[in-house]
This record gives C-alpha cells, structure tokens and sequence, in this order.
C-alpha cells in the first residue's frame, strides 16, 4: 500500500520552486552560500599538502564533497528522502561554481581572501590555463551549470517520488 507523506510532498514542491529561483539568476547569493564558501576554503586549507594546483582545485572540490558526503551518508542509511535534499544542495553548488568558472577571464568577481594581503588567486582562472582551456571557460561554466540544472531536476523528481511512502500491510 502506498501513502503521500504531505509533509515531504509539500517540502518537494518548494525545493521545485527553490530549483526555478535558483536557475533564474545564478548570480544572487542564495541561503547556503556561506556555508559552501567555508567549504571552498576549507577545501583549499586540506589540498595545501599536495602543491599549488591541487590546493586552487581543492576549494572547488571541497564545495561539492560537503554536500555529496551528505548526500552518501544518507543514502547509505536508506533515508531517501533526505538524500534527495543533500543532492538538491549539490546542484545549487554547481549553479555557484559555473557563476566562478564563467568568470575566469574577465576575473571581475570580488575574491575571498583568507590570509590577507594581494596574493589571491581566481581559481578557475588559474585551473584552465594551466590546462589550456581558459578560452572555453564561458562553455565549460554553462556545461556546469546545465549539469547543476540536471542535478536540481533529479533531486526534485527523486523528492516528489519519495514523498510517496510504501507500508507494508500487516
């Protein structure tokens, strides 16, 4: 037998709305941006041990590992549901690093400086001209950006469809 939790259903439908405010404007600062800054930089801190290019990468892997380790964790205990936001969490994420990808010529958005001083780095120019492809980076920052879209439509499908509990009839 089959029951809608009303709860879960509703809470799907405002991340569906949350997901098409999202993608309506990347650019304002949304509710857990200042938690996935924190985890940039802490991301940069941890990848400092392995060189410069693994730090500068590290904080953009340190944004999407809070989220997705939430998601694992979960997943893992088989509570679905809140699996589905932890993703959503992801997708809102990769909305935020296409903004920074996008942005790595004209290098036009304020950077965070953790230790003070000049010597801040744009990520995201830094990685694609080491890797030769600082003059795709408008492509790239819209291929992120689409696959965050995809993220956010999943985990708001996958909620939908987790609202809907399946007891077993005694």
């Amino acid at each position: 037998m089959k029951r809608v939790n009303y709860l879960k259903a509703a809470f799907s439908v405002v991340m569906g709305i949350y997901a098409f405010v999202c993608a309506g404007d990347v650019t304002v600062h949304r509710f857990l941006d200042r938690v996935d800054l924190v985890a940039h930089e802490a991301g940069h801190l941890l990848f400092s041990w392995f060189g410069t290019f693994p730090q500068v990468l590290g904080g953009t892997v340190g944004q999407l590992f809070v989220p997705l380790a939430f998601t694992v964790y979960f997943f893992l205990r088989k509570e679905l549901f809140s699996s589905t936001v932890t993703l959503f969490w992801s997708g809102q994420n990769l909305f935020n690093i296409s903004v920074y990808v996008k942005d790595a010529q004209a290098m036009a958005l304020p950077l965070v400086s953790v230790g003070g001083g000049e010597d801040v780095i744009h990520d995201w120019n830094y990685i694609l001209a080491r890797l030769g492809l600082l003059r795709w980076d408008q492509q790239i920052g819209v291929l992120i950006f689409t696959l965050g879209l995809l993220v956010l439509l999943a985990s708001v499908m996958l909620a939908g469809y987790f609202s809907i509990e399946r007891i077993e009839e005694e």
